[in-house]
């Protein structure tokens, strides 16, 4: 009898928990280790913020999920991981065992700009921030317009815009002011017309970006940019792009550029063939992968088959990141911009083929 734990409950890992009946039939334990009892997909988060979707909408009864097919669950935030005794560490103290261990420990935000104690500032993740953040934006904008910054340049910070937009212009709210702190050219790395439907989108609701500098500080009320400028603020959001969990440095496992476990094409340790990982946490050592949620699910079967070869002494499969994936990126007010392989368009419709995919994923696992 060999013992699987599961390091977070992601989407990554949502087959393998699908599976927990098959993996106990065959004569193993699963112990699955989640911060929360749900777990929230992120793609749907700035809906949330939106007001697009509930927060039952967009999550998963991840500790109901694993009990109701006979494995364990453990609330717990995992901190390091003992791979000479075969040990991963909670935050409270407590040691699990394991024979396989699959690691789903995700990404965060750094928060490094961000003055110690400062308040009315929200990280794009974890997901749950969004909801508070709404909570934020209503009450201020509900008396007044609402000043709401965001940091950074990417796909995030567009997201949150413009569903942070969305939240302060809802029936009895003032509407907001709303600016992107993006020191270099707002989504540069994404094509000209993608980067256009989005000038147009936030023009249209006169969302300001300003260029040209970093930001230096974030502080309750205020940022401050390198070149000096302040702009005073109620609400301010980071979504400076993401790193993977520190967890693996703090183990002195192999760990890549960012800080993710380094995995073969197996999604398998380089050091440890007993662990194993897959989405944000990873560093794929073929090919290093981008931070979207596609490859964590197209990771799902590859990890099932995977650790159950490992437990079972079978040959590993590799996992193949397949080509072009589909971006939809969600604009607030119920449109998006979608774009693959050179089509590209905005609207409404893009943001029905994203709702329709992203509710089909819930629908299948929960």
């Amino acid at each position: 009898m060999g013992e699987l734990v599961l390091a977070g409950a992601g989407h990554a890992h949502m087959m393998l928990m699908e599976a927990i009946p098959d993996i106990i039939a065959d004569g193993h334990s699963v112990t699955v280790i989640g911060p929360d009892e749900r777990h929230y997909y992120s793609g749907m988060g700035p809906g949330l913020l939106g007001g697009v979707y509930s927060p039952g909408e967009i999550s998963f009864p991840v500790k109901s999920m694993v009990e109701s097919r006979g494995g364990t669950f453990v609330s717990g935030k995992v901190v390091r991981i003992d791979p000479h005794r075969r040990l991963v560490i909670l935050e409270a103290g407590q040691g699990l065992p394991y024979d396989v261990l699959s690691c789903n420990l995700g990404s965060f935000v750094p928060s490094d700009l961000v003055y110690e104690g400062s308040s009315n500032v929200y990280t794009a993740k974890p997901i749950q921030n969004l909801l508070l953040a709404r909570m934020a934006v209503q009450e201020i904008g509900s008396k007044r317009p609402v000043r709401i910054g965001v940091c950074g340049g990417g796909p995030a910070a567009l997201e949150i815009v413009g569903n942070a937009w969305a939240a302060a212009n809802e029936k009895g709210c003032f509407g907001a002011k709303v600016q992107i702190f993006t020191g270099s050219a707002f989504l540069h790395n994404h094509p000209d017309r993608v980067r256009s439907l989005a000038f147009k989108s936030l023009n249209k609701r006169g969302i300001e970006i300003i260029h040209g500098s970093y930001v230096e500080y974030v502080a309750t009320g205020s940022i401050k940019l390198q070149n000096g400028q302040y702009y005073e603020q109620d609400i301010t959001f980071l979504a400076l792009g993401v790193k993977p969990s520190k967890v693996f440095a703090a183990s002195a496992l192999p760990i890549g550029k960012d800080g993710g476990l380094r995995v073969n094409r197996y999604l398998q340790s380089m050091a440890h063939p007993e662990i194993f990982g897959g989405g944000d946490c990873i560093w794929y050592e073929p090919d290093p992968l981008d931070k979207v949620g596609v490859y964590a699910v197209r990771q799902n079967p590859v990890l099932v088959h995977n650790v159950l070869a490992q437990l079972q002494g079978r040959r590993l499969s590799p996992f193949d990141p397949g080509g072009s994936y589909l971006l939809i990126f969600n604009t607030g007010c119920g449109k998006g911009i979608l774009y693959k392989n050179g089509l590209s368009f905005g609207g409404a419709p893009a943001f029905w083929i994203k709702d329709y995919i992203d509710r089909k994923f819930i629908k299948r696992f929960k």
